[in-house]
């Protein structure tokens, strides 16, 4: 018994390193074209490479990439391309992507490729577009405050508020969540006002917000304000006037 386990052991490691031998030499993805056919029709989540080498199956994952790409695939050719580490194919794919005008799948495949030239350059095609959503997403991925400062003045003064509180949120700018929440109040955006000065610790714009919705009998809206201020004078008031 212990006999026959060596022999297929023996076996099964002259298979290896038989296939090393033959797709070996450089690691080129179109030296795997041959097996390529048979590894699709496995599935990539059913392969089990772990035989070879990393070179081997950096170079036969790339190829499994490069067809899913070619049959437009370019959900698995991302996967393959991830678990083979090349960084330069992922690039490609982010073209595709933007080409077919799928930005957010473009956006997050430059960040798996980290290549943050590509998400600074995307991010301002984005705005220059007017696409603001997606020059956001893009600049949240490289880290870029000061793009992001951008972004948010731009959905500011075109009344995006909501994209932008995501924005001075995220990177936590006290001064532009108060001017944001400041716009919010000219424009009597009171919820997006109150989320603004409650993030940026503004009690007194808190109280400033109580007193209009107040005096525009929301009184809901003008609990809030005065709950997030700590205000318990203001609150007694409302809830012995103005509650039943």
């Amino acid at each position: 018994m212990e006999g026959d386990e060596k022999i297929i052991k023996k076996l099964v490691m002259g298979i290896v390193e038989e296939n090393e031998k033959l797709l070996s030499t450089v690691v080129d993805s179109t030296k795997f074209s041959k097996i390529v056919p048979s590894l699709m029709k496995k599935g990539l989540d059913n392969l089990n490479l772990s035989m070879f080498s990393p070179e081997l199956k950096m170079g036969i994952l790339t190829a499994l990439g490069e067809e899913y790409r070619r049959k437009g695939n370019l959900n698995d050719a991302v996967k393959c391309f991830v678990l083979a580490g090349n960084k330069e194919k992922l690039e490609k794919v982010g073209e595709d992507y933007e080409r077919l005008s799928q930005f957010d799948n473009c956006i997050e495949v430059y960040r798996l490729a980290g290549n943050k030239d590509r998400l600074m350059n995307f991010g301002k095609k984005c705005l220059d577009d007017c696409r603001l959503s997606h020059a956001l997403k893009a600049f949240i991925a490289v880290g870029d405050n000061a793009k992001l400062i951008e972004v948010g003045d731009q959905c500011v003064s075109r009344y995006k508020f909501d994209y932008a509180f995501e924005i001075f949120s995220t990177i936590k700018d006290t001064q532009k969540l108060v001017e944001l929440g400041n716009k919010c109040v000219d424009s009597k955006e009171y919820d997006y006002a109150i989320k603004a000065f409650q993030l940026a610790g503004d009690k007194d714009k808190l109280n400033m917000v109580g007193d209009l919705c107040v005096k525009e009998e929301q009184i809901t809206k003008a609990l809030e304000a005065y709950d997030l201020a700590g205000n318990t004078v203001m609150l007694e008031f409302i809830k012995t006037n103005f509650c039943e």
